[in-house]
C-alpha cells in the first residue's frame, strides 16, 4: 500500500456553492432559474431521468418540459416551488441549490457529520472566554491583595 502524501492533503469542502458568474441574475427568481439550469447540467443525468426521479420523490408527474421551464430565466410564470426544489436536490444530489438559498441569510449548508466539530469549536471559544475572565479576576484579586 503506497504511503499517502501529506503535502497533497486538502481538507474536505464543507460548503459547496455555485460560482457567482454561473448564477448571476437581476432578480432572485433569475438566480434560482440559473441555478436550476447549472444543477441540471452538472448532474450528468438526462433531464428525463431527473424528472422521473423528482416525480417518484414527490408522488406526482414531473416532465422534462417542466424542468426546461424552471431552468429558463425568461419563463416567469414557471418558477420552481419549494417541494419541487427539494425533489430536484434529491434527484441531482446538488446541495449547492440549498446553499444558494441559505447564504443570503448568513447561513451555510453542511453535512451533518461536521456538526460535532462545530460544537467543539464553539466550546473551545467559550473555554477561551472563561479562561480570559478567570485570569482577569485573578489579576484583580492579586492587585487588591486578596491573594
Amino acid at each position: 500500500m503506497p504511503q499517502p502524501d501529506l503535502l497533497s492533503w486538502e481538507p474536505p469542502q464543507t460548503v459547496l456553492a455555485f460560482e457567482e458568474v454561473e448564477v448571476r441574475g437581476a432578480t432572485l427568481a433569475a438566480r434560482i432559474s440559473r441555478a436550476v439550469s447549472v444543477a441540471l447540467r452538472d448532474c450528468g443525468q438526462p433531464r428525463k431521468r431527473v424528472a422521473k426521479a423528482m416525480g417518484d420523490y414527490l408522488g406526482e408527474d414531473v416532465s422534462p418540459a417542466m424542468l426546461d421551464a424552471y431552468a429558463s430565466v425568461g419563463r416567469d410564470q414557471h418558477r420552481i416551488s419549494v417541494p419541487r426544489m427539494m425533489a430536484l436536490m434529491h434527484a441531482t444530489g446538488d446541495r449547492r441549490l440549498m446553499e444558494m438559498l441559505a447564504e443570503p441569510m448568513g447561513w451555510a449548508v453542511i453535512e451533518r457529520r461536521f456538526l460535532p466539530l462545530i460544537r467543539v469549536a464553539a466550546l473551545r471559544d467559550r473555554e477561551d472566554e472563561l479562561r480570559r475572565e478567570r485570569e482577569a479576576l485573578m489579576r484583580r484579586a492579586r492587585g487588591e491583595g486578596a491573594l
